[in-house]
């Protein structure tokens, strides 16, 4: 039920959008190429021992010692002679300490027999609220803590998707997203539009212009009385490959339509960014008013929704800026313990580093100012694992 494109007529508006557009399109394919040469795909940077150290909870002395006595597999080493890990070689590491290592499920944290997928939609009404940045962060830092991650594009504008390094206008005009698994005519397995990604253990469900054709089709669908309904479209689609991931974190799209509906209703949990200004809490509240009285109209439908937790994430954060503090104290003040503590501090780290569509975990730390990367890093890794600890008492698990 796609429509059909026409070509505008050359002088026209729409011919001078068109043409801005393959403009902007190609120059932007250019400088992709150019920043990932000499390969056309991106590719992830090798880790420090110290970061190796931070990931797993292997003190940087039984590091040495287990290379020393065999252990560990050889890895790479500079000109300096420090060892260089491939996350490869760091989920070897931790698969070897999860055989003789004290505790060693510690080293383990993904699903284990009887545990549930954890689906969890990132969303706010509002675009600017770090949605896609911390979806991809979360993704990341969990393939790196020994997760099985499937990050979920939803958004038809696909940044989530392009900031892997694909070119959606481009590489999916066609088709291969997350699109063609929903869609009502003819849908695919969903297994077959999943990319493997640079990052182990990190694969990619991508979006496209495509989805937009969603909410259009859905309303067509809802008419019509088309089976599966939009409530359960994505969870069908999800149950064929989820023995192969222990997480899915889902990027929404930045308003309350059938594709968020959908989303939302496939998740065991929410996380909610918000920005603590006026205005972003706000249009929140407004957000969360329209959610609840939607959310309860497809309860009398469906059943009840089964969300193990939601949380709210304050983003882009500015610890000196006074207004912000006080929204942000404002937050916790009403909303208690359903607010993380570690915010997302807002970083100059972060917003250059997508200017080559990387996070602060791909950027080499040599090219970046060491006490402005370590402060990033530290609000970054603050939240994934605080928030690791909610997903990790989904499964019913202690911890400390």
């Amino acid at each position: 039920m796609a429509t059909a494109r026409t070509n505008p007529a050359p002088g026209s508006i729409a011919g001078t959008i068109a043409a801005n557009a393959a403009r902007l399109s190609d120059a932007l394919d250019s400088h992709m190429r150019n920043s990932f040469q000499p390969e056309s795909r991106k590719r992830l940077r090798k880790f420090h021992p110290s970061e190796v150290s931070e990931l797993t909870g292997i003190s940087l002395s039984n590091l040495r010692t287990r290379h020393q006595d065999g252990a560990f597999p050889e890895v790479e080493t500079d000109a300096r002679g420090r060892r260089l890990y491939s996350a490869e070689e760091i989920d070897a590491i931790r698969h070897v300490m999860a055989r003789t290592g004290r505790n060693g499920d510690a080293y383990l944290p993904g699903r284990r027999e009887g545990d549930a997928l954890q689906v969890i939609s990132i969303v706010n009404f509002k675009g600017g609220s770090s949605k896609t940045t911390s979806a991809i962060h979360l993704a990341q830092r969990y393939a790196l803590r020994g997760y099985r991650v499937l990050a979920v594009d939803m958004d038809p504008q696909a940044s989530l998707t392009t900031m892997f390094g694909y070119r959606p206008e481009i590489e999916f005009a066609a088709g291969g997203t997350v699109y063609d698994a929903l869609r009502y005519d003819d849908p695919v397995p969903l297994s077959q539009v999943i990319r493997k990604t640079y990052f182990h253990k990190l694969d990619l469900a991508p979006a496209g212009l495509m989805l937009s054709e969603y909410e259009t089709e859905t309303a067509y669908a809802l008419q019509h009385k088309i089976d599966p309904p939009f409530t359960g479209r994505l969870a069908i689609a999800l149950e064929e490959v989820e023995q192969d991931y222990d997480l899915v974190i889902i990027d929404c799209p930045p308003q309350l339509g059938f594709t968020t509906m959908t989303a939302l209703l496939a998740s065991t949990g929410l996380l909610i960014t918000v920005v603590p200004s006026m205005l972003d809490v706000a249009s929140m509240a407004q957000f969360l008013e329209m959610a609840g009285e939607t959310v309860r109209t497809l309860e009398e439908a469906t059943g009840p929704t089964d969300w193990a937790f939601l949380k709210y994430l304050v983003t882009r954060y500015e610890p000196t800026d006074v207004p912000q503090s006080q929204m942000a104290g404002f937050l916790r003040s009403i909303l208690l313990d359903q607010v993380l503590t570690t915010p997302m501090l807002k970083s100059t780290a972060i917003s250059d580093a997508g200017m080559t569509q990387q996070t602060i975990y791909e950027l080499d730390p040599a090219q970046v100012v060491k006490k402005t990367l370590d402060r990033i890093m530290e609000s970054v890794n603050g939240v994934a694992d605080e928030f690791e600890q909610v997903i990790q008492r989904a499964w019913g698990r202690e911890v400390s």
